[in-house]
């Protein structure tokens, strides 16, 4: 796959700021738990001072600003860093071929601050104030929320639902589950206000953040596309498509050859290869009946041609 959606930008399984951030995560982790395990400077665990230097404290308890990026990128166990990553290349995959790296970057970095501040500032009112905060939850609930509005029909099956559901079902129950657990259950040790908070965010950031955009990506072209759903980036992309040449149809129709079953292209869509003859049946249903005829499968394969041109 060369570019997404006639855009311009490569399309990658680890682009750039995913694969930095797998590599700072996981190397973080490993230095806390590896190699800082057991070292002391000054009678005093180095690891302690790590933490209270770049996890997120409360106001009243050494509460820094830098530390509202920095508690993205630390986790207190594998198994928090596991999902987290896992989610995060998941989901943000698609968006940052979609977005761009400068525009991903910014907004999961923003939906971690405001995951931060939201949970710095709804603690105290709780009855059980948690201690310091690490992990990219909230930075990651942005990010589903993204992927929600941006693919709000595409089947998801992640931990815990064993079955696929539309990707904007799956969001609103995370959401739902992580606002009671907030109200419920403070006493879990899990920050489900950051989590909110990074939704929020992420929401914001979209519906109101396109000229923090435009300004950090020059490449945008001025419309909020994490607001698009993905029938609507097809419409709006299905001409890049390569389309049928009229007057070389009307001549192969004049002359006495074998008629082509099949010719070959170089896209391939749920694994099976699409030829011309079935590109160009899409293409004619478009013209005859509107885009909003095709099948679901239709527009699959329309998605996946885009996607691959």
């Amino acid at each position: 796959m060369s570019n997404t959606f006639g855009a311009g930008r490569g399309y990658s399984v680890f682009p750039p700021f995913i694969k930095f951030l797998l590599i700072a995560n996981v190397a973080i982790y490993l230095v806390q738990s590896v190699f800082l395990t057991g070292l002391t400077f000054g009678g005093r665990p180095i690891d302690d001072t790590v933490m209270s230097l770049f996890a997120l404290w409360p106001l009243e308890s050494g509460f820094m600003p830098w530390q509202l990026i920095t508690y993205q990128f630390m986790h207190g166990s594998i198994g928090h860093l596991f999902f987290n990553m896992l989610a995060l290349w998941m989901f943000g995959m698609e968006l940052e071929n979609l977005w761009g790296t400068k525009k991903f970057a910014t907004y999961y970095l923003l939906c971690g601050i405001a995951a931060g501040a939201l949970h710095i500032g709804i603690s105290p009112l709780l009855k059980d104030v948690l201690g310091p905060t690490i992990g990219a939850s909230g930075s990651i609930m942005g990010v589903l929320l993204a992927f929600g509005l941006t693919f709000p029909t595409r089947p998801v099956m992640m931990f815990p639902i064993f079955f696929p559901i539309p990707a904007r079902i799956f969001v609103l129950l995370y959401a739902g589950i992580d606002l009671l657990s907030g109200v419920f259950n403070t006493g879990d040790g899990v920050a489900h206000f950051a989590h909110l908070g990074g939704a929020l965010g992420g929401w914001l950031l979209l519906k109101f953040g396109d000229p923090l955009f435009r300004f950090v990506d020059k490449a945008s072209d001025g419309v909020p596309r994490g607001l698009r759903n993905e029938d609507e980036i097809i419409e709006a992309e299905y001409r890049d498509v390569p389309q049928r040449n009229e007057r070389r149809d009307a001549l192969i129709h004049t002359m006495p050859m074998p008629k082509v079953t099949s010719t070959p292209t170089r896209f391939v869509a749920d694994g099976v290869p699409v030829t011309q003859e079935r590109i160009d049946e899409i293409l004619d249903k478009i013209s005859q009946a509107g885009y909003h005829s095709l099948t679901e499968n239709e527009k699959r394969v329309l998605f996946e041609v885009s996607r691959q041109l």
